[in-house]
């Protein structure tokens, strides 16, 4: 098959782009080629920028391809372009939405969300300024791309799926969040945490995401369906904490801290960061149901993880690493105190 990717060089699209190729696929990445490109030499590239509508017109003219995989389509208006590029010029469309498309509607829903959850009011915007303003637009956007996708499916059958992703945990994340949390159970000292809110983590594996997309584009099921795509386990953070620090032999020390308190000292999000408000938790039974998917358990691919940051530490030191030594002091001022 022909398979176009468009993002492709950092995290799932790594992944994909390889695994479409060990399947014996034609993959073509669209990108603005600023990331560095560890991709195969077999891999065709198109440039273009995303936001610039003129470009992506140029390198799409005339293109058809089997499928199309979206890792970076953030915009309602983004999604009416790609739509017009695409309708007559692709066979299956798959699009990588959010778990925030449900945040975004606000304290309403009860966790873990699910598929039907979806319709209903937005909540408003946050003020302008404020941490959580970034956090809505981006569900509120992805939430405009879902609508032009539904809309176009619905009109033109527009051959759209839509996953619903949270927290993706893999290899190659490269804001390191995982990571981070590995390197200050290595260092044995303790790792601060807010007291709230303490929701449960429900993520994936980039294997599973990846799996997935290759089932979906291989099988062309799904279009015009939307799916939640997320593990099995939604686990506290201490229990999460807990399998990292067994498999790396170390003494789980957590400190716990009022959020404001956290917030006043600029330690959040990178003294725990997967203990943001923006955090999801999906109900995975339709893609169970519908698609027969199984997903890797949370043990499994935390072992995965541990072992490969182990044999290969991230170098340099990631940035949200950089202000452990003021933690630790903070931390044992506490304890002191």
């Amino acid at each position: 098959m022909n398979v176009l990717v468009i993002g492709g060089t950092r995290h799932i699209g790594y992944f994909l782009v390889h695994r479409l190729l060990e399947s014996g696929h034609h993959v073509t990445v669209l990108n603005r080629g600023i990331t560095a490109d560890e991709l195969p030499p077999q891999v065709e590239r198109l440039r273009a920028d995303r936001e610039v509508a003129e470009q992506m017109t140029y390198a799409l003219a005339k293109r058809e391809f089997d499928a199309v995989v979206d890792l970076v389509l953030y915009e309602g208006h983004e999604a009416e372009h790609i739509v017009n590029l695409l309708q007559n010029h692709t066979a299956h469309y798959l699009f990588i939405s959010t778990g925030q498309v449900y945040l975004v509607r606000g304290s309403s829903l009860a966790r873990p969300f699910k598929e039907g959850d979806y319709n209903g009011e937005v909540m408003p915007a946050p003020p302008l300024h404020s941490a959580d303003y970034s956090e809505w637009v981006y569900g509120y956007e992805k939430r405009q791309a879902e609508d032009v996708l539904a809309q176009a499916w619905q009109t033109q059958q527009f051959p759209y799926t839509s996953l619903r992703l949270p927290m993706v945990n893999g290899e190659r994340d490269h804001f390191h969040r995982l990571y981070s949390y590995i390197l200050r159970l290595q260092d044995g000292e303790p790792i601060l945490i807010p007291d709230q809110p303490n929701y449960r983590l429900n993520h994936i594996y980039v294997a599973d995401v990846v799996r997935v997309l290759v089932q979906l584009i291989e099988s062309g099921a799904g279009k015009g369906q939307v799916f939640n795509i997320a593990q099995d386990e939604a686990v506290p953070l201490e229990t999460f904490l807990a399998i990292l620090a067994d498999y790396l032999g170390v003494v789980l020390r957590l400190q716990t801290v009022d959020r404001a308190t956290l917030e006043k000292h600029s330690f959040l999000p990178h003294c725990s960061p997967f203990s943001e408000r923006w955090m999801s938790e999906l109900d995975n039974q339709r893609s169970k149901d519908v698609l027969g998917v199984h997903y890797t358990p949370l043990a499994t691919y935390l072992e995965n993880l541990v072992r490969h940051y182990t044999a290969h530490p991230v170098v340099p030191t990631p940035m949200n690493y950089s202000r452990r030594a003021t933690e630790i002091a903070f931390a044992h001022s506490l304890q002191a105190g």
